[in-house]
């Protein structure tokens, strides 16, 4: 047991960094590419599929995903799940086929490799700054113009508690879903605290199973209605988080 918990995880936890360090170097032609101009992004959105593909596999995780319903071609949405892991993001970029763009914080940027496409890619938002929460709203309607949708973890971050089911949700998410009048699509992610959690000691290969929702429409809301629909995405979520379906 010593041997398993403080040996060979903490060694497959570094495969997982040393893997997407990897992929990203052998994939690092096409990706400068596909950066080169913002047009270009359905091709990068592509390579970070392929890229997110390798990642899970290769870590020994198993996708299995069931939709409620499934997004139309050419059409944006808001897409939002629970945050749990650090293979969330490539679990979104897996099971979404749709090219979408992360909001996500602006202190990833400073990660090496990967910090320099997530800030030509992403949508960068610095919690600390009121300008730039609205610097995210400009920047979401130029993408959803472009026919792109976005992808949001509305709980701003992973609970430092691994205790806590769901933590509260923060309003972005919603609001610029209102704003933009485009659907809400809450997804659940059942497994990524299990396989891979943030304490170096404790993972497992498996299962990561990923459910998709109905997507909720938000054309009949204003502004004053994103708590209505905060709410009604919390609850769908943690109703399945406590009786799965799939």
């Amino acid at each position: 047991m010593f041997l398993f918990k403080y040996i060979l995880i903490p060694l497959w936890k570094i495969w997982f960094y040393v893997l997407i360090a990897c992929t990203i170097i052998l994939l690092f032609p096409f990706l400068i590419l596909s950066v080169a101009k913002k047009s270009w992004y359905p091709m990068f959105f592509i390579l970070a599929r392929l890229w997110a593909t390798i990642i899970l596999f290769g870590m020994g995780f198993v996708p299995k995903i069931k939709r409620e319903e499934k997004p139309q071609k050419g059409k944006s949405y808001m897409f939002v799940s629970n945050h749990t892991s650090m293979t969330d993001i490539m679990l979104m970029l897996y099971s979404v086929k749709c090219p979408f763009v992360f909001v996500g914080k602006k202190e990833l940027g400073k990660i090496p490799i990967f910090g320099f496409f997530y800030k030509r890619t992403c949508i960068l938002v610095d919690r600390n700054n009121a300008k730039s929460r609205v610097d995210v709203f400009e920047a979401a309607q130029e993408r959803i113009k472009q026919g792109l949708s976005i992808c949001i973890f509305p709980e701003g971050g992973v609970p430092e508690d691994e205790s806590i089911l769901l933590d509260t949700f923060k309003d972005g998410a919603f609001r610029l879903a209102i704003e933009h009048q485009i659907p809400v699509v809450p997804m659940t992610f059942h497994d990524n605290k299990k396989r891979f959690p943030y304490t170096f000691t404790s993972g497992s290969m498996g299962i990561m199973r990923v459910k998709s929702h109905r997507f909720i429409d938000t054309t009949s809301f204003t502004k004053e209605g994103k708590r209505s629909v905060k709410d009604v995405v919390y609850k769908i979520i943690l109703e399945e988080l406590k009786h799965p379906t799939i």
